[in-house]
């Protein structure tokens, strides 16, 4: 399910994650940990140029669904890292909704299939190649339904999918997006 989000709830949830950052290293500083305040802020700076490489990447969709897919209550914590500079122009590009589709289908099925209320992470890690672009989900969790999700990668789609592990704590799969 998509949510549209409104000016003021988009602003409303950066200025909330920004307040957390600053309470963080406020009470860091106070704690006299100025190491760790180094720390965060460079946590920061890698968070933030991600989030422009990925803004900027012409997937405004897909780029929306993981900006703000921890605002929303799930059982996963999704985080994501692009390995090199991609640029999607007219001539690279993928096709933005069927990614964006495909990636939101599969984080539903994915939560249907794992404990809920557990520490579950999804790492997307996102990769120029030659003729497309890769996507790796790495998943760490409980799985309590791992058929559900053979099933779910089983079913035919446009994008080329390589399991690499299935068992009940990971999931690592690759899928292959050529270019258009």
């Amino acid at each position: 399910m998509k949510k549209e989000w409104d000016t003021i709830e988009l602003l409303s949830h950066a200025r909330h994650d920004w307040l957390n950052k600053i309470q963080l290293i406020k009470g860091n500083l106070s704690l006299n940990k100025i190491e760790r305040v180094k720390e965060i802020i460079d946590e920061i700076v890698v968070e933030t140029r991600q989030e422009s490489i990925l803004s900027n990447l012409n997937i405004p969709q897909f780029a929306a669904l993981l900006l703000t897919y921890n605002w929303e209550s799930h059982s996963i914590h999704l985080e994501y890292e692009i390995i090199n500079e991609i640029n999607l122009s007219t001539r690279h590009f993928v096709k933005d909704d069927e990614l964006t589709n495909w990636t939101n289908t599969f984080l539903e099925e994915l939560n249907k299939a794992i404990k809920a209320f557990h520490e579950n992470h999804l790492s997307i890690t996102i990769q120029r190649q030659e003729y497309g672009i890769g996507f790796f989900f790495d998943f760490r969790g409980i799985i309590t339904d791992i058929e559900h999700i053979r099933r779910f990668l089983q079913e035919p789609s446009k994008f080329f999918k390589k399991v690499h592990e299935l068992s009940e704590q990971e999931l690592s799969i690759e899928v292959f997006m050529p270019y258009q």
